[in-house]
Formats: structure tokens, C-alpha cells, sequence
């Protein structure tokens, strides 16, 4: 005999994505690039400054995948976390 599987209905939970505060996306625009890390530099560390929300005008270190421009408008689903400093060659000390 076959055991049957325990589901559950995932209509009535929230999915999670937006994180602690759920209050929906910020936007943001790309100031200055950092440093490309990752193991083939395909992430790229950039200064972010926000545009809306509550603490619209500060600036965090956002880790940003894909290709990406000073000037870009991203789309931010947290502003809580930052980004940690990467150390090396590349950037300031």
C-alpha cells in the first residue's frame, strides 16, 4: 500500500515574497557602480539612491544581477537589507 500525500492549500497563505513589511515595491535609481563580484562578474555592487516610500532619499549598496546602468530605475521589493562591503582589489579600502 502506497502512502498518500499531505498537501496543503496555498490559496489562503500569503506567498511571503514582499518580506516583513508587505508594503509593496520601491523604487530606486543607480548612482555609482562599486564593483562586479561574483564567480564570472555577472552581479554588479552599486550605490542606490530611493526614490519613494518613507526613507525616499537614502542611498544603500545593492547587489544587482543582469545588465545594468548609472541612471537605471530598479524596482526594490525590501529596503531593509544592504548589501555587505567587498573587499579586494577593485574598490576603495
Amino acid at each position: 500500500m502506497a502512502k498518500q500525500q499531505k498537501t496543503k492549500d496555498k490559496t489562503s497563505e500569503g506567498s511571503g515574497v514582499a518580506g516583513k513589511g508587505e508594503k509593496g515595491s520601491v523604487n530606486a535609481i543607480v548612482e555609482t557602480f562599486i564593483v562586479r563580484t561574483g564567480a564570472r562578474g555577472e552581479v554588479t555592487q552599486a550605490k542606490i539612491k530611493l526614490i519613494d516610500g518613507p526613507e525616499a532619499g537614502k542611498v544603500l549598496r545593492r547587489n544587482i544581477k543582469g545588465p545594468v546602468r548609472v541612471g537605471d530605475l530598479l524596482t526594490l521589493r525590501e529596503t531593509e537589507i544592504e548589501a555587505r562591503r567587498i573587499r579586494g582589489s577593485g574598490g576603495r579600502p
